[in-house]
């Protein structure tokens, strides 16, 4: 019996031993599984973590830029102008010189000196060292012109940044690397942020303690005790959560970044990475274009107190916000200064002047990408013909514009400030009319500017582009050239009849009428082009042909259709003020099409050439008859509907151009050209409702300001080979004589001059005509 019970109680004991070895071999399998997860998890991490930092790190915006300024001797400037544009570009007026990004003027003579440190930059076509210029103003032209390198002959002053393309997430920067870093902002940096940054791994176990009693005496998360290593980690690579856990993995990820990459490495990502600040919707990242965005001037020209603010800010960018909180931002400036001082980066002197120091930040800017969305647009459209967007938002692509700063600014004024003048003297609604303007310059047929909404910080319809509305007169110099182009039928003096004209269609007649409702009879060909006059331009239009027509309309610009329908003649078509610019500009530049275009060049983010945009130059109508049209579009200016322009330009600049008006005064139009400028302005109602306004009291007052505003060049091309000079009666178009009443000088095709003469009455006192002085 007793052997029984024994035997049972080895059996319990054996079975309770054998229960307690089977959970601990579960314990030990859990935490194998665990450990094995965990590595798969570390692993997966390391990889994670290495394929990001070795890869491309940033998504980089493409950088737009503004036509740079260029001065060499004999060039026209203002001196307001040339200082307004240097503080724009972050120059500094100083008495004497010392470094890059300054300038001095001093007045001697009837004349003003400057000598200008220009910095260094890469342009499309090489490197622009940093150069010291004297230069010379006398009587808003630079007199005299010097530099301190051989073989300088023009001084260029480095774009002023109009924009940029960017990613999604809206992310600006501008990298840079760690030896072009001034050395007082890293020291600055890890004095104030982790000032052990050389002897950790990545965690810092007495940062650590320091934030962990913190906490502990606050019953919550308040201090992270990160080093500057783990900040680059939350930055980089996590979110701004804030818990035990989140914690936990932002120290094991930057003992493992430690654990791969160098210490320069670690900080140069930070310097790029960093966020300091807002600019809109766009953030700015990064001590380079922090330095931008708040002063206007490159890192290595910031002096101690504009480091230490930026050092401040990176604590909280929004929360120091020197703009905004002023106060707020010094004291975080002064007590980074007092870091500074006790790390012995600057001497108690300097503590002292640094302290009494303003912050002396740069006025703050509108964003950039609205100020000039209207031809950043252009430039987008003209882009996306070579690029794919996704490059254009993440390669950091340099963009080298057309854009003329100047003239844009004068298109934005001029346009706002007459129509809110028109709206006043026709007593119309405040803002109820809109309008847009084009500004091209002639030969290279580059767009210098472009406004598409009388409010310049409007980022919406781009009328400039997209309004498409019937052109009125302006189609009427095609028809001219049509008849131009056939020499042994048209000539300038050719009469041609103003009679009543009816057209006979399916959908009824059509009976054009002239804007005054009266016929002129028979009027030389000149004169109904000078005057605009309808049912002669309509008659002619039909005897040449409506295809005839349609196509010298097509070739004065980029393919389109035309419709062939009588109303075509009168402008019944739709155009942007774009493309009748690209048309009128083929009448300036002689014959010769050229695509407009707002892109010099394009240069990869290390400043390599990518792409060239050249002049594309097509010869696609005959010299002779556009240059005879180019008298008849001077005589509109002279005698004719634009003769109004010369209330603001002076009578010795000759222009040409053609006033447009379509049905119950809808659109306004006007284009037209120098020898140097083209420009082209609408204006109207967005709901294309009617207004009290023509061509000629609508859009001609915006064009000749904007034109009176640019100091443009005349006309003054010679008449081409195949053309000659003759005197004729002005009515009749018979041959003259230069001292006959009535007689002027017109350009005529050799051969065709008039035969038939008539007879001369001699003028006692001969009068000085303008058609006489284009000859002389």
């Amino acid at each position: 019996m007793a052997k029984r019970t024994s035997a049972r109680k080895s059996r319990s004991s054996s079975a309770c031993r054998s229960g307690r070895l089977t959970w601990r071999a579960w314990l030990v399998r859990l935490l194998l599984l665990a450990s094995a997860l965990g590595l798969v998890a570390l692993v997966l991490i390391d990889w994670q973590l290495r394929a990001k930092f070795d890869g491309k790190k940033w998504a980089l915006p493409a950088r737009v830029y503004a036509q740079p300024l260029e001065l060499y001797e004999g060039s026209r400037m203002a001196p307001a102008r040339l200082e307004s544009h240097l503080k724009r570009l972050g120059y500094q007026p100083v008495v004497k010189i010392s470094g890059s990004g300054q300038f001095s003027r001093e007045a001697f003579g009837g004349a003003i000196n400057y000598h200008i440190a220009t910095r260094g930059f890469q342009f499309w076509d090489g490197l622009s060292p940093a150069t010291r210029w004297q230069l010379q103003l006398r009587n808003g032209v630079v007199s005299s012109l010097s530099a301190d390198q051989a073989g300088a002959d023009f001084l260029r002053l480095e774009p002023e940044q109009i924009g940029g393309i960017y990613p999604a997430h809206l992310e600006d920067r501008q990298l840079v690397r760690l030896a072009d870093i001034p050395p007082l902002l890293g020291e600055t940096l890890l004095a104030v942020e982790d000032r052990h940054f050389l002897e950790h791994h990545g965690v810092s176990l007495r940062a650590v303690a320091r934030a962990f009693m913190a906490n502990l005496r606050a019953g919550g998360v308040t201090q992270g005790g990160s080093t500057l290593t783990q900040q680059l980690v939350k930055n980089f690579y996590l979110t701004s959560e804030r818990s035990l856990s989140r914690k936990g993995l932002e120290a094991v990820m930057a003992l493992l970044l430690e654990i791969h990459y160098s210490k320069a490495e670690i900080l140069e990502t930070y310097l790029n990475e960093v966020y300091l600040g807002q600019q809109g919707a766009k953030s700015i990242h990064g001590f380079a274009l922090a330095s931008q965005h708040y002063f206007r001037r490159p890192l290595n020209e910031l002096a101690p107190d504009q480091i230490a603010l930026l050092v401040g800010l990176v604590k909280g960018a929004s929360y120091y916000n020197p703009w905004r909180s002023p106060k707020r931002a010094k004291a975080r400036r002064d007590l980074v200064l007092g870091v500074m001082r006790e790390a012995q980066l600057i001497t108690a002197e300097q503590h002292r002047d640094y302290l009494s120091r303003p912050l002396r930040i740069a006025a703050q800017n509108s964003e950039p990408v609205t100020r000039y969305a209207n031809f950043i647009d252009l430039v987008k459209r003209q882009l996306t013909r070579d690029y794919k967007p996704a490059d254009l938002q993440s390669e950091g692509l340099n963009i080298f514009t057309t854009l003329d700063l100047q003239v844009q600014s004068h298109v934005e004024t001029t346009l706002q400030q007459q129509l809110v003048g028109t709206e006043a003297g026709y007593q119309l609604p405040k803002e109820s009319l809109q309008g847009a303007a084009v500004v091209v310059r002639v030969g290279t047929a580059e767009v210098l500017a472009l406004a598409g909404d009388r409010n310049p910080s409007v980022a919406g319809f781009n009328r400039a582009l997209d309004a498409h509305r019937q052109i009125g007169s302006l189609a009427k110099p095609a028809i001219y050239l049509t008849a131009l182009m056939q020499p042994a039928r048209y000539q300038l003096s050719t009469l041609i009849s103003d009679e009543p004209v009816r057209v006979a269609g399916p959908d009824g007649d059509w009976v054009p009428q002239n804007y005054q409702r009266e016929s002129h009879g028979q009027v030389p060909l000149f004169e109904a082009l000078a005057k605009s006059y309808n049912q002669a331009s309509a008659r002619l239009g039909m005897q040449l042909g409506l295809r005839q027509v349609a196509d010298t309309l097509t070739q004065l610009g980029a393919e389109r259709d035309v419709p062939q329908v009588p109303a075509m003649l009168l402008g019944a078509v739709g155009m942007s003020p774009m493309e009748v610019a690209e048309r009128y500009h083929t009448l300036a530049a002689d014959g010769f099409y050229s695509p407009l275009r707002a892109i010099k060049s394009v240069t990869t983010k290390d400043g390599l050439p990518l792409q060239r945009y050249p002049l594309a130059v097509e010869a696609r109508l005959p010299a002779e008859a556009v240059y005879q049209l180019q008298y008849g579009l001077r005589a509109v200016m002279r005698e004719g509907t634009g003769k109004g322009a010369y209330r603001y330009l002076p009578d010795t600049l000759d222009v040409a151009g053609k006033t447009g008006t379509t049905n119950d005064q809808r659109d306004s139009w006007f284009a037209g050209f120098s020898g140097e400028h083209l420009a082209v302005a609408w204006v109207g109602r967005d709901d294309n409702g009617t207004t009290p306004l023509t061509g000629a009291t609508g859009a001609l007052p915006i064009w000749a300001r904007v034109m009176a505003g640019i100091e443009t060049r005349g006309l003054d091309a010679p008449a081409p080979s195949g053309i000659h000079l003759y005197w004729v009666d002005g009515a009749t178009g018979r041959a003259s004589g230069e001292n006959c009443e009535g007689a002027r000088l017109l350009p005529f095709t050799d051969g065709y001059t008039p035969q038939d003469r008539v007879p001369c009455r001699y003028l006692e006192h001969p009068l000085k005509h303008w058609w006489k002085s284009l000859w002389q």
